[in-house]
């Protein structure tokens, strides 16, 4: 019923910044969390960042005072801007999209960020 598609993946140098998009098809009007979530191969998918419908926000320690999410709630658009890329950044990035009430995961086709010198 909904679909996430996201942009914004690549390679970086250490250091370097990326901006992460991801956009759904259509709007939830109910209570709802945006973010993303990132896996290495053959380790624990983890969060990076989510932010919900009213605002509140979760980053995991690793990316905190480097990355930040943000929504456009009219475009139905969430983003992750990340600075100050370290190569254990170096992971595929899924959106996510969560309805409260019902506890419904929709997820985003993955976009690869690699930070590599």
């Amino acid at each position: 019923q909904v679909q996430l598609v996201e942009s914004g993946g690549g390679l970086v140098q250490p250091g370097g910044s990326l901006r992460l998009s991801c956009t759904a098809s259509r709007n939830i009007f109910s209570p709802n969390a945006m973010g993303w979530y990132r896996q290495v191969p053959g380790k624990q998918r983890e969060l990076v960042a989510i932010m919900a419908s009213g605002g509140s926000t979760n980053y995991a320690d690793s990316v905190k005072g480097r990355f930040t999410i943000s929504r456009d709630n009219a475009q139905n658009t969430v983003y992750l801007q990340m600075n100050s890329l370290k190569p254990e950044d170096t992971a595929v990035y899924y959106c996510n999209l969560r309805v409260i009430i019902s506890g419904q995961d929709y997820w985003g086709q993955g976009t690869q960020v690699t930070v590599s010198s």
